[in-house]
């Protein structure tokens, strides 16, 4: 287990790599013995570093929603991240890649609570009352950490994810607003291109058969560290769809069809 020192430094770390652009080195490798659990309070610890700068949490992403991701991080649950309001950008909006070290996008389903959800024993249908609508998403990942220590050639380990804040930097919502009750969303589909061109393509049931399934999870985590899903907030259900580099210049679109679309520009 980390020290409350050790969490800190990790944490200052973390936000030094996003301030100067140049990513950290493993932290599974720096604290051998790091558990899950000192993930997520580094996590914390670097989200209180954001809130004490004028920051506030608006919502949640959950990751490794993929049978593939789970496989190639040998874990078989997601993890997960917080957004904050510097991080959500407008449907079409320029984003400022000043901002990142090495953006890349995903395609998701986004929920926008109305009601409070707090474990435990959440189920899916428990998720489906509480929102108010889902909507087409993009998330930004960024990755403040290295991917592959240069020395050892390790890669990053699910704990090095989870103090990353889950690799989360940017959310762009847009499309249409739709109850959950009026869309099947296991077949809500998109088609992914970048400058036009067709780079990936998913559907909702990649998201752990049901993107509302990540939430409850996420409601039944929170609920043991005394936390919970609070109305209004946005939820990033997970990705259906590989990431996808995006370079200065480039437009990202994702066409979810008769759901809309949402798309960004990188300048």
């Amino acid at each position: 287990m980390m020290t409350p020192e050790q969490v800190a430094a990790a944490a200052k770390s973390l936000d030094e790599a996003e301030r100067t652009r140049k990513q950290t080195g493993l932290l599974s490798l720096a604290y051998p013995g790091m558990t899950m659990d000192d993930a997520y309070a580094v996590q914390a610890e670097w989200v209180s570093r954001k809130m004490k700068a004028g920051r506030t949490a608006i919502g949640w992403k959950i990751g490794l929603t993929s049978k593939a991701m789970q496989y190639a991080l040998n874990i078989d649950i997601p993890d997960s991240g917080v957004l904050l309001d510097d991080m959500r950008f407008d449907d079409g909006a320029v984003i400022p890649d000043h901002r990142f070290i090495q953006p890349r996008i995903e395609a998701e389903i986004a929920f926008v609570m109305k009601k409070d959800l707090s474990g435990p024993g959440v189920s899916v249908f428990d998720v489906l009352n509480a929102t108010d609508y889902v909507t087409p998403a993009l998330e930004i990942l960024d990755t403040r950490i290295l991917r592959v220590d240069p020395e050892t050639m390790k890669s990053r380990t699910i704990v090095d994810t989870i103090s990353d804040n889950a690799a989360d930097a940017g959310i762009v919502l847009g499309g249409r607003a739709m109850r959950p009750d009026d869309v099947d969303m296991r077949w809500m589909g998109a088609i992914v291109s970048r400058n036009a061109e067709v780079e990936e393509t998913g559907l909702g049931a990649g998201v752990l058969n049901h993107p509302a399934r990540g939430i409850a999870w996420l409601a039944n985590r929170l609920h043991q560290y005394g936390a919970k899903i609070e109305a209004g907030q946005v939820v990033l259900a997970g990705s259906f769809i590989r990431p996808i580099e995006a370079r200065h210049g480039d437009t990202i679109t994702s066409d979810f069809g008769p759901h809309g679309t949402v798309s960004c520009y990188f300048a």
